[in-house]
């Protein structure tokens, strides 16, 4: 199977599902972090990152509901390892690093916290909270940091009920470009 395939048939089966204590659906949360991502001017490869940052959540089994997670799901390693099957690392190093650059931003930016939804808030507790300083001066020797912090920002505000967007479909020739199988 083809990669947008492959992508589409992992959305079509569990993207229509709620997203974990937000106001749209996975697949709607994709679309919009893409969208946003072209909307700011992102690269084409970031554009491709913020449409697939989550697909780990796609990829394993977790609670539909937030209460019920007692532990990090790491969806964002899950994902990786997925995408670097498939894509250049520009892409797949930006979803791996798309959960520590939300907990690199807490620890960095003191306005930050104030645009984490609740559902958000309570994932970064499970998954670390804020960087320590360690942490953080770690976080900014990694390659493609700075565009996971791109992917960061275009998933924090891929999360608005109605919000029209492109649809999956439209996203085929740019996967394709970089996933030609």
């Amino acid at each position: 199977m083809k990669t947008f395939e492959e992508i589409a048939s992992l959305f079509s089966r569990h993207g229509g599902g709620a997203y974990f204590g937000e106001a749209v659906t996975q697949l709607d949360h994709a679309l919009q972090a893409a969208h946003f991502a072209a909307a700011d001017g992102a690269a084409d490869e970031l554009v491709v990152a913020a449409l697939l940052h989550d697909v780990g959540h796609l990829l394993q089994a977790t609670p539909d509901d937030l209460a019920d997670w007692h532990t990090d799901a790491r969806h964002e390693v899950e994902g990786a390892t997925w995408l670097a099957k498939r894509f250049p690392r520009e892409i797949s190093e930006s979803v791996r690093l798309h959960v520590p650059a939300k907990r690199y931003l807490c620890a960095t930016d003191p306005a930050y916290m104030a645009v984490l939804s609740e559902a958000s808030i309570v994932t970064l507790r499970l998954q670390g909270g804020p960087m320590s300083a360690a942490q953080v001066a770690q976080f900014e020797t990694e390659p493609f940091h700075t565009e996971a912090l791109q992917v960061r920002r275009c998933d924090d505000r891929g999360k608005m009920a109605g919000l029209k967007v492109r649809g999956l479909a439209d996203y085929r020739l740019l996967v394709q470009r970089f996933a030609p199988a």
